[in-house]
């Protein structure tokens, strides 16, 4: 048996050995199945649009059910008695998380902590929820709409947006929850957009959202005496960043402006 190519008459034999290997290969890759219709479909199910579009259409709905719902009933009608303890501060935070994918606001949800809880266990319950509902934004806008949306970063500002998350993502997030002007869920869906990592976006949300949550919890757990020096501490807790940011705002606008 030979193992190497022999040429006869400028004719070339391939040894028996090399074309059994050959075909060896050839059967365990197996035969090569036409694209056919399930496949074309799965393609198109998969594509970066249509998961992007099932990310647009899960939060309508998430936002339709909120509309319909109305937590915000809390303040007035309280937590169901069923629950109590500590069991409803996990319950609450729960549902604090998935009402912050549904673009409920923030300080709503801190006023209500704070009203049903105290202010330990609902500044506990609060950040938890935080945590949950900008981990569930992020892991959602990862999925389904980066790969859509990263070749749409073409301007300027986006640009720049996108590489600070990218490179500094820690520090950056820190800050956007430290400042009182940049949305919640805006910086969720950025964040995922950009290629920070989960567990800097996780630990930086969890520390740059004590301050402003704390003011509200208190805010609320207060609400009853409002001439006490803890609401009126966290009144100004809540009034100062918002002010500070708005000052920041306006001198950057005229700046930009006057360019």
């Amino acid at each position: 048996m030979f193992d190497a190519t022999t040429r006869s008459g400028g004719t070339a034999t391939v040894s028996p050995r090399t074309t059994a290997t050959e075909l060896a290969v050839a059967a365990a890759a197996g035969p090569v199945a036409p694209a056919g219709p399930a496949a074309r479909v799965t393609r198109v199910l998969l594509s970066p649009w249509s998961r992007l579009s099932l990310l647009v259409a899960l939060l309508a709905s998430a936002a339709t059910t909120v509309v319909l719902f109305q937590p915000q009933q809390l303040l007035t009608d309280g937590w169901p008695p069923q629950l109590g303890g500590a069991a409803a501060a996990v319950a609450y935070a729960v549902a604090y998380g998935l009402c912050t994918v549904a673009f409920v606001p923030r300080p709503l949800l801190n006023l209500a902590a704070g009203a049903l809880f105290g202010s330990q266990l609902g500044l506990a319950s609060a950040l938890a929820g935080t945590v949950l509902g900008a981990g569930i934004a992020f892991c959602l806008g990862r999925i389904l709409g980066q790969e859509a949306l990263r070749p749409l970063l073409r301007g300027k500002w986006l640009k720049a947006a996108d590489g600070q998350l990218s490179r500094h993502g820690f520090r950056s997030m820190l800050a956007a929850r430290l400042f009182p002007g940049v949305p919640f869920a805006a910086a969720n869906y950025c964040a995922a957009v950009s290629r920070m990592g989960l567990l800097p976006f996780l630990l930086a949300t969890a520390l740059g959202s004590i301050p402003n949550t704390a003011a509200y919890v208190v805010a609320g757990a207060r609400a009853s005496t409002p001439t006490s020096p803890a609401f009126l501490i966290a009144l100004a807790c809540i009034a100062l960043p918002g002010l500070a940011g708005a000052v920041v705002a306006w001198r950057k606008r005229h700046r930009l402006s006057g360019r």
